[in-house]
Protein backbone atom coordinates (compact mmCIF):
# COMPACT_ATOMS: atom_id res chain seq x y z
CA UNK A 1 0.00 0.00 0.00
CA UNK A 2 2.89 2.37 -0.71
CA UNK A 3 2.22 3.22 -4.34
CA UNK A 4 -1.53 3.89 -4.26
CA UNK A 5 -1.47 6.61 -1.57
CA UNK A 6 1.37 8.37 -3.43
CA UNK A 7 -0.54 8.21 -6.71
CA UNK A 8 -3.64 9.64 -5.04
CA UNK A 9 -1.68 12.47 -3.42
CA UNK A 10 -0.27 13.30 -6.84
CA UNK A 11 -3.76 13.23 -8.37
CA UNK A 12 -5.00 15.61 -5.68
CA UNK A 13 -2.13 18.02 -6.23
CA UNK A 14 -2.74 18.12 -9.99
CA UNK A 15 -6.54 18.39 -9.88
CA UNK A 16 -6.88 20.50 -6.77
CA UNK A 17 -9.68 18.29 -5.41
CA UNK A 18 -9.75 16.46 -2.10
CA UNK A 19 -12.46 13.88 -2.80
CA UNK A 20 -12.25 11.13 -5.41
CA UNK A 21 -13.77 7.83 -6.58
CA UNK A 22 -12.01 4.50 -6.93
CA UNK A 23 -12.92 1.49 -9.08
CA UNK A 24 -11.30 -1.94 -9.05
CA UNK A 25 -11.89 -5.18 -10.94
CA UNK A 26 -10.97 -8.62 -9.56
CA UNK A 27 -7.60 -8.38 -7.77
CA UNK A 28 -7.79 -4.64 -8.32
CA UNK A 29 -10.99 -4.70 -6.26
CA UNK A 30 -9.10 -6.40 -3.43
CA UNK A 31 -6.46 -3.65 -3.49
CA UNK A 32 -9.11 -0.91 -3.56
CA UNK A 33 -10.93 -2.50 -0.62
CA UNK A 34 -7.74 -2.74 1.41
CA UNK A 35 -6.90 0.88 0.62
CA UNK A 36 -10.40 2.04 1.60
CA UNK A 37 -10.03 0.21 4.90
CA UNK A 38 -6.58 1.49 5.79
CA UNK A 39 -7.04 5.07 4.56
CA UNK A 40 -10.68 6.01 5.29
CA UNK A 41 -9.76 9.67 5.84
CA UNK A 42 -7.97 10.18 2.51
CA UNK A 43 -11.05 11.60 0.81
CA UNK A 44 -12.40 8.48 -0.88
CA UNK A 45 -16.01 9.32 -1.63
CA UNK A 46 -17.15 6.44 -3.86
CA UNK A 47 -15.84 2.87 -4.02
CA UNK A 48 -16.85 0.65 -6.95
CA UNK A 49 -15.93 -3.03 -6.92
CA UNK A 50 -16.37 -5.30 -9.94
CA UNK A 51 -16.32 -9.06 -9.26
CA UNK A 52 -14.45 -8.55 -6.00
CA UNK A 53 -13.06 -11.77 -4.44
CA UNK A 54 -13.31 -10.80 -0.77
CA UNK A 55 -14.66 -13.91 1.00
CA UNK A 56 -12.99 -17.29 0.39
CA UNK A 57 -14.94 -19.38 2.91
CA UNK A 58 -17.16 -21.34 0.49
CA UNK A 59 -14.50 -23.70 -0.82
CA UNK A 60 -16.99 -25.88 -2.70
CA UNK A 61 -18.14 -22.95 -4.84
CA UNK A 62 -14.64 -21.57 -5.48
CA UNK A 63 -12.78 -23.92 -7.81
CA UNK A 64 -9.50 -22.02 -7.46
CA UNK A 65 -9.70 -22.50 -3.68
CA UNK A 66 -9.88 -26.28 -4.11
CA UNK A 67 -7.11 -26.33 -6.71
CA UNK A 68 -4.74 -24.27 -4.56
CA UNK A 69 -5.41 -26.21 -1.35
CA UNK A 70 -2.09 -27.07 0.28
CA UNK A 71 -2.89 -30.77 -0.13
CA UNK A 72 -2.81 -30.41 -3.91
CA UNK A 73 -0.72 -27.32 -4.67
CA UNK A 74 2.83 -26.86 -3.39
CA UNK A 75 3.36 -23.13 -3.69
CA UNK A 76 6.96 -23.38 -2.44
CA UNK A 77 7.91 -25.70 -5.31
CA UNK A 78 6.21 -23.51 -7.92
CA UNK A 79 7.82 -20.29 -6.73
CA UNK A 80 11.11 -22.08 -6.07
CA UNK A 81 11.14 -23.11 -9.73
CA UNK A 82 9.95 -19.87 -11.35
CA UNK A 83 10.52 -17.14 -8.77
CA UNK A 84 7.38 -15.35 -9.91
CA UNK A 85 4.08 -16.95 -10.91
CA UNK A 86 4.23 -17.18 -14.74
CA UNK A 87 1.48 -15.41 -16.63
CA UNK A 88 1.04 -18.46 -18.85
CA UNK A 89 0.18 -20.63 -15.84
CA UNK A 90 -2.36 -18.09 -14.60
CA UNK A 91 -3.92 -17.98 -18.06
CA UNK A 92 -4.10 -21.77 -18.26
CA UNK A 93 -5.64 -22.02 -14.81
CA UNK A 94 -8.39 -19.56 -15.67
CA UNK A 95 -9.14 -21.27 -18.98
CA UNK A 96 -9.11 -24.73 -17.43
CA UNK A 97 -12.14 -23.74 -15.35
CA UNK A 98 -14.16 -23.95 -18.59
CA UNK A 99 -11.97 -25.95 -20.99
CA UNK A 100 -14.58 -26.67 -23.67
CA UNK A 101 -15.70 -23.05 -23.86
CA UNK A 102 -12.16 -21.66 -23.90
CA UNK A 103 -10.34 -24.22 -26.05
CA UNK A 104 -13.12 -25.32 -28.43
CA UNK A 105 -16.19 -23.07 -28.51
CA UNK A 106 -14.15 -19.89 -28.61
CA UNK A 107 -12.42 -20.95 -31.83
CA UNK A 108 -15.58 -22.39 -33.36
CA UNK A 109 -17.20 -18.99 -32.91
CA UNK A 110 -14.31 -17.43 -34.78
CA UNK A 111 -14.54 -20.01 -37.58
CA UNK A 112 -18.30 -19.51 -37.93
CA UNK A 113 -17.77 -15.77 -38.39
CA UNK A 114 -14.51 -15.80 -40.30
CA UNK A 115 -16.08 -13.82 -43.18
CA UNK A 116 -17.32 -11.06 -40.89
CA UNK A 117 -14.49 -8.61 -40.48
CA UNK A 118 -16.01 -6.87 -37.47
CA UNK A 119 -16.43 -10.12 -35.56
CA UNK A 120 -12.90 -11.23 -36.41
CA UNK A 121 -11.46 -7.90 -35.33
CA UNK A 122 -13.42 -7.97 -32.07
CA UNK A 123 -12.41 -11.59 -31.38
CA UNK A 124 -8.77 -10.83 -32.06
CA UNK A 125 -8.79 -7.76 -29.80
CA UNK A 126 -10.35 -9.67 -26.91
CA UNK A 127 -8.15 -12.75 -27.39
CA UNK A 128 -5.02 -10.60 -27.47
CA UNK A 129 -5.99 -8.86 -24.27
CA UNK A 130 -6.99 -12.07 -22.44
CA UNK A 131 -3.73 -13.84 -23.30
CA UNK A 132 -1.45 -10.83 -22.67
CA UNK A 133 -0.61 -11.85 -19.11
CA UNK A 134 2.40 -10.85 -17.06
CA UNK A 135 3.90 -12.77 -14.13
CA UNK A 136 2.67 -12.07 -10.61
CA UNK A 137 5.44 -11.27 -8.16
CA UNK A 138 6.19 -14.38 -6.11
CA UNK A 139 5.59 -12.70 -2.75
CA UNK A 140 2.27 -11.22 -3.85
CA UNK A 141 1.11 -14.56 -5.25
CA UNK A 142 2.04 -16.33 -2.02
CA UNK A 143 -0.02 -13.82 -0.03
CA UNK A 144 -2.96 -14.24 -2.41
CA UNK A 145 -2.95 -18.03 -2.03
CA UNK A 146 -1.97 -18.44 1.63
CA UNK A 147 -3.63 -15.42 3.24
CA UNK A 148 -6.77 -15.27 1.13
CA UNK A 149 -7.60 -18.52 -0.69
CA UNK A 150 -6.47 -20.78 2.16
CA UNK A 151 -6.96 -18.75 5.34
CA UNK A 152 -9.55 -16.12 4.32
CA UNK A 153 -7.82 -13.45 6.39
CA UNK A 154 -9.32 -10.42 4.64
CA UNK A 155 -12.98 -11.01 5.45
CA UNK A 156 -12.01 -12.28 8.94
CA UNK A 157 -10.18 -9.05 9.70
CA UNK A 158 -6.88 -10.86 10.19
CA UNK A 159 -4.96 -9.45 7.22
CA UNK A 160 -2.06 -7.23 8.21
CA UNK A 161 -0.50 -4.60 5.94
CA UNK A 162 2.62 -2.78 7.18
CA UNK A 163 1.63 -3.47 10.77
CA UNK A 164 -1.98 -2.35 10.30
CA UNK A 165 -4.96 -4.67 10.53
CA UNK A 166 -7.32 -4.47 7.56
CA UNK A 167 -10.75 -3.93 9.12
CA UNK A 168 -13.51 -3.74 6.52
CA UNK A 169 -15.64 -1.93 9.06
CA UNK A 170 -13.41 1.09 8.45
CA UNK A 171 -14.69 1.43 4.88
CA UNK A 172 -16.95 4.50 4.95
CA UNK A 173 -17.19 5.46 1.27
CA UNK A 174 -20.37 4.94 -0.73
CA UNK A 175 -20.09 1.40 -2.05
CA UNK A 176 -21.24 -0.18 -5.29
CA UNK A 177 -20.34 -3.85 -5.67
CA UNK A 178 -21.10 -5.41 -9.04
CA UNK A 179 -21.51 -9.17 -9.38
CA UNK A 180 -21.47 -11.17 -12.61
CA UNK A 181 -24.14 -13.84 -12.25
CA UNK A 182 -22.27 -16.36 -14.40
CA UNK A 183 -18.81 -15.65 -13.00
CA UNK A 184 -16.83 -18.89 -12.64
CA UNK A 185 -13.66 -17.14 -11.46
CA UNK A 186 -15.19 -14.98 -8.73
CA UNK A 187 -18.58 -16.51 -7.89
CA UNK A 188 -21.18 -14.35 -6.14
CA UNK A 189 -20.45 -15.94 -2.76
CA UNK A 190 -17.10 -14.14 -2.75
CA UNK A 191 -18.52 -10.66 -3.34
CA UNK A 192 -21.83 -10.62 -1.49
CA UNK A 193 -20.53 -10.81 2.12
CA UNK A 194 -18.76 -7.45 1.92
CA UNK A 195 -22.15 -5.75 2.15
CA UNK A 196 -22.46 -6.81 5.81
CA UNK A 197 -18.83 -6.08 6.69
CA UNK A 198 -18.24 -2.49 5.57
CA UNK A 199 -19.13 0.55 7.62
CA UNK A 200 -20.63 2.34 4.62
CA UNK A 201 -24.13 3.72 5.11
CA UNK A 202 -24.72 4.11 1.38
CA UNK A 203 -24.15 0.75 -0.28
CA UNK A 204 -25.61 -1.14 -3.21
CA UNK A 205 -25.17 -4.57 -4.76
CA UNK A 206 -25.86 -4.79 -8.49
CA UNK A 207 -26.01 -8.10 -10.35
CA UNK A 208 -25.43 -8.34 -14.10
CA UNK A 209 -25.86 -11.27 -16.47
CA UNK A 210 -22.49 -12.34 -17.78
CA UNK A 211 -19.12 -13.66 -16.77
CA UNK A 212 -15.94 -12.40 -15.14
CA UNK A 213 -14.72 -10.56 -18.23
CA UNK A 214 -17.93 -9.81 -20.09
CA UNK A 215 -19.26 -7.90 -17.08
CA UNK A 216 -16.78 -5.15 -17.84
CA UNK A 217 -15.73 -5.69 -21.47
CA UNK A 218 -18.53 -7.56 -23.26
CA UNK A 219 -21.66 -6.33 -24.98
CA UNK A 220 -23.58 -6.66 -21.72
CA UNK A 221 -21.13 -4.28 -20.09
CA UNK A 222 -22.06 -1.54 -22.55
CA UNK A 223 -25.77 -2.20 -22.06
CA UNK A 224 -25.91 -2.73 -18.30
CA UNK A 225 -22.69 -2.41 -16.27
CA UNK A 226 -21.28 0.92 -17.38
CA UNK A 227 -24.61 2.75 -17.74
CA UNK A 228 -25.44 1.74 -14.17
CA UNK A 229 -22.00 2.77 -12.91
CA UNK A 230 -22.36 6.10 -14.70
CA UNK A 231 -25.79 6.74 -13.17
CA UNK A 232 -24.73 5.62 -9.69
CA UNK A 233 -21.57 7.71 -9.76
CA UNK A 234 -23.28 10.81 -11.14
CA UNK A 235 -25.74 10.86 -8.25
CA UNK A 236 -22.86 10.77 -5.76
CA UNK A 237 -20.48 13.19 -7.44
CA UNK A 238 -22.47 16.42 -7.22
Amino acid sequence: MDYLPRAIRKMKSITGVEEFSLLGWCIGAILCTIYASLRPEDGLRNLMLLTAPIDFSDKESITFARWTDERHFDIDKVLGMYGNMPGEMIDYGAKALKPIENYVSNYLKLWDNVDDGRVVESWHAMNTWVTDNIPIAGGAFRQLIVDLYRNNRLIKGERMIAGQRVDLGNVKASLLTIIAQNDHITPACQSEPIMDKVGSVDKEMYKVRGGHISVMAGSGAHKFTWPHVNEWLAERSK
